[in-house]
């Protein structure tokens, strides 16, 4: 461990095994030794390299050392985490603004089915014998014929709509 933990610190400070050894007063074979784990730096050693990392002893002989690898890892899943966050809440808005659709819609169908029944149909005791009247009433007339025949079929769809964006718990 303390092997991994000074190479470790030595690139992240930006360190190559010469300029450690410099420092440190020594070669740089017995760098790269202390890093293959081939040998042991000696209690004084790990002073100075302590002070020359700027890191406590504690840090070289046992303390896990985070790589870059594994913050930018970190970093971009955090990242990912957020964009989740706001793919989710882009889609309860949706699923949201599409169920009061729904429901709109279906109140505007109930509300022209009140609506026509209490009507009662006014233009079929119109005289038909002005064209211009006959083709009103006639226009008026197959607009109803086709709401009563299809509004019952879209209100069903609606309602099931209703149910499928309702919020779920």
């Amino acid at each position: 461990m303390l092997h991994e933990n000074i190479k470790i610190i030595r690139k992240s400070k930006g360190l190559s095994q010469e300029e450690l050894a410099v420092k440190l007063n020594v070669v740089r074979q017995t760098i790269s030794k202390w890093e293959n784990g081939l040998s042991v730096p000696d209690s004084e050693m790990l002073v100075i390299m302590s002070e020359v990392f700027e890191i406590p002893v504690s840090t070289l002989l046992g303390e896990i050392i985070a790589t870059e690898k594994e913050d930018e890892l970190k970093i971009i899943s955090q990242k990912l985490e957020i964009i989740n966050l706001q793919l989710l809440q882009s889609s309860i808005k949706k699923r949201k603004r599409i169920h009061w659709i729904f429901i709109s819609a279906c109140v505007i169908i109930v509300a022209i089915f009140i609506i026509l029944f209490l009507l009662k149909s006014p233009y079929l005791v119109w005289d038909y014998s002005d064209p211009e009247t006959a083709v009103l009433g006639v226009a008026l007339h197959s607009l109803e014929w086709l709401f009563v025949r299809l509004a019952p079929i879209a209100l069903v769809g609606i309602i099931i709509g209703i149910i499928l964006t309702r919020k779920k718990s």
